[in-house]
């Protein structure tokens, strides 16, 4: 466990939040886990949403590394997505997409948890976008978007049949949107 009191709450934090949900988890329970104090807290963060921005934040910050890592691992193959979920959806902890499942917890589109799942979204729009051009296909945007759509479904599809099934499957339909007759 970190020992300055600020990363303390963080990882305490990331993974409650993930584990339980941020609404579940209250501050008593977060200085419990994170063993910091009421005064620490507020030190660090002016409010549970300021420490869920900062997970939030750090999540997909650790995320992103993780997909291009992934990516680039494949040679740059934009299917390669896919077999890094599968990996994912069959960790035993897998509790869905943290962007996901905290947008569906702060449903107002204005508040800063929110809005920082939501740009992380379009930040791995963007991403797909690169690798998808830089594999050669001219209509990269489209298929970016297409693909966000496989790898949202993919994740909550997975979280409901606690397989990776779902990552297979959705490199299948992304491979024929690549125009290939089967995933590599």
């Amino acid at each position: 466990m970190p020992t300055h009191a600020k990363e303390r709450l963080i990882d305490a934090a990331q993974q409650l939040f993930y584990a339980e949900g941020i609404r579940a988890v209250g501050v008593d329970r977060l200085l419990t886990v994170s063993e910091i104090g009421r005064a620490s807290f507020y030190r660090h963060f002016a409010s549970k949403d300021d420490l869920v921005v900062a997970v939030l934040t750090g999540q997909a910050e650790e995320y992103h590394r993780w997909i291009r890592g992934v990516v680039e691992d494949a040679g740059g193959d934009p299917l390669a997505v896919f077999d890094g979920l599968a990996e994912r959806f069959a960790d035993d902890d897998f509790r869905g997409c943290a962007s996901i499942n905290a947008m569906v917890e702060i449903v107002d589109p204005a508040a800063a948890g929110h809005v920082v799942a939501a740009r992380y979204k379009r930040t791995l729009v963007d991403y797909l976008d690169e690798v998808l051009a830089a594999a050669g296909y001219a209509d990269h945007a489209e298929l970016a978007e297409e693909f966000i759509l496989l790898v949202d479904g993919a994740n909550v599809t997975a979280l409901r049949e606690r397989t990776p099934a779902a990552a297979h499957r959705a490199k299948k339909i992304a491979a024929g949107l690549l125009g290939r007759d089967r995933a590599a």
